[in-house]
């Protein structure tokens, strides 16, 4: 199952890989995350996420960055993989602060030109909208470097449907990543997710099992147990085909410490969930 990248012409596996919890605290060792990573592209995951900022704190800053790019060293360009990375946070002491100043999306894009070897980034994310910013400003140093070359697409992550449209109304946003699941579900409720469909941005949607805590209860829940039996896959799988089923403009990005989890996960593009099982869990 192929899905596009807002109106890029690209398509990738709806699928992909967050390569977050590579980085996060407690992380698999380097060489098991870039194991992780290689296992995934040659499986058929062609499109992963990372930014900047997955890492323990600032001494670690790139952390997520420099696997990926190990990775892509080892398995070549005959897999035809899309990265994403963002910028827009910095990690002081492990907390996650907002810096989206002009001045250091800038750098931060060239750290991470040089940190994934590349000319040009496929998919430039700004991470978050900083309070202390004005978004235009911060969006605008995105279409600056979009017109330089050193972005090929823009795209935002943890943003309202106002934010949205301002920054469409300065350049063309290919993207929106956002938290959504079934136990989330504001973007459904405010039409965000609807605005993306009718002006062809995709959907990337996080922590569809509800992140660390969350996604024990909903993977134990009774009901994600009985779809899991009912259409023969994992609970893991029922919940990303939770999040495909939100519309064709939508690629999962589904997060993995092991091999077996991220294949595990590649399986909710076999089957389709009916409209009242989805409806059903959204009501978890």
């Amino acid at each position: 199952m192929k899905r596009q990248i807002g109106r890029t012409g690209a398509e990738v596996n709806a699928v992909g890989l967050g390569a977050w919890q590579l980085s996060n605290r407690g992380h698999p060792s380097e060489a098991d995350g870039i194991a992780l990573l290689v296992r995934a592209m040659v499986s058929g995951v062609d499109f992963v996420d990372t930014a900047d900022c997955y890492a323990t704190d600032d001494s670690d800053f790139g952390h997520n960055e420099r696997l990926v790019r190990a990775a892509l060293d080892r398995v070549g360009n005959q897999h035809d993989v899309k990265i994403a990375t963002k910028a827009g946070f910095r990690r002081p002491r492990g907390q996650w602060v907002p810096d989206g100043r002009p001045e250091r999306i800038e750098r931060c894009c060239e750290a991470s030109l040089e940190r994934l070897g590349v000319d040009s980034i496929f998919l430039y994310q700004l991470h978050t909208p900083d309070p202390a910013v004005r978004l235009e400003d911060t969006v605008g140093a995105l279409a600056n470097l979009k017109t330089q070359g050193k972005v090929q697409h823009i795209g935002l992550s943890n943003v309202s449907l106002e934010e949205l449209e301002t920054a469409q109304s300065i350049t063309r946003i290919e993207s929106v990543q956002n938290e959504c699941n079934p136990g989330v579900r504001k973007d459904l409720e405010n039409g965000l997710i609807r605005h993306c469909a009718q002006t062809g941005v995709t959907y990337l949607p996080y922590r569809p099992f509800g992140g660390k805590d969350g996604h024990r209860a909903l993977s134990a829940a009774p009901l994600v147990a009985e779809l899991a039996d009912k259409y023969g896959v994992s609970a893991y799988c029922i919940l990303v085909g939770w999040s495909l089923g939100l519309g064709e403009r939508v690629v999962a990005i589904p997060g993995a410490t092991r091999v077996e989890s991220m294949l595990d996960n590649l399986g909710a593009t076999g089957f389709e969930m009916s409209a009242e099982d989805r409806e059903r869990l959204s009501r978890l």
